[in-house]
């Protein structure tokens, strides 16, 4: 726990707490997942203060700190989106078959995987735009966890650009998906999953995924109603 004062460092034991409460969103990492909770209030002496927690769960970022201030990482819109994407991400079953532990880079390859097929689905019916925000939303929060994990700017815009490459490279592979073999599928996965030393169970898990997102409407990931 850390506790702060804004202004000063006044001892709080003869300070009465006069008003503030929990501002929290909701947010997560590829590999860090925390709750960070911040109780912003004034003292009896106008002396803004944070008492600021921290746990070992879904993360969450402020949202509303002092003077009103709005603090958005990514819209609560596709929030829900973002982390049920990270939540696939996580499944240890897909690491089975794996030479090495997962890694940053093999969970970051799942993740662009699930995004792509998830793309591939609702890019007929619905809203170009609305699309467009939910890509944007998601390439930004990918370049927050690349930056939780200590890579500089210069580093960051260059490790950004191979993921775009990836991305569209998966994004092309995997459009005619529905018409390819099971031994082809196999193929196309291993371009990407080269740590992987099997990937059929694979092919198995992202047909079932694209027949889930089929059977499912986009607004329903929008407001969480599905979860993987």
């Amino acid at each position: 726990m850390i506790f702060l004062s804004i202004k000063n460092k006044s001892s709080v034991s003869n300070l009465l707490w006069t008003e503030g409460g929990p501002k929290i969103l909701m947010m997560s990492f590829l590999l860090v997942t925390l709750t960070i909770s911040f109780f912003c209030f004034n003292s009896n002496l106008w002396t803004p203060w944070c008492f600021i927690g921290f746990c070992r769960e879904q993360f969450a970022i402020v949202k509303k700190i002092l003077n009103n201030k709005i603090i958005f990482f990514m819209s609560n819109n596709y929030l829900n989106i973002y982390n049920n994407l990270v939540k696939l991400t996580r499944n240890k079953d897909l690491y089975k078959g794996f030479k090495n532990q997962d890694t940053f880079s093999d969970r970051l390859i799942f993740f662009l995987l699930h995004f792509a097929f998830f793309l591939k689905i609702y890019k007929e019916n619905n809203d170009k735009k609305l699309l467009q925000e939910i890509y944007d939303q998601t390439f930004r929060q990918v370049e927050l966890s690349v930056r939780e994990i200590g890579y500089g700017d210069q580093s960051i815009n260059k490790k950004m650009k191979d993921y775009l490459n990836l991305f569209y490279g998966m994004i092309d592979k995997i459009h005619d998906w529905d018409d390819l073999t099971s031994e082809s599928r196999s193929e196309l996965l291993e371009v990407f999953l080269d740590n992987a030393v099997n990937v059929d169970d694979l092919v198995d898990y992202f047909e079932n995924y694209r027949l889930k997102l089929l059977n499912n409407t986009l607004n329903s990931y929008i407001k969480g109603v599905i979860k993987h």
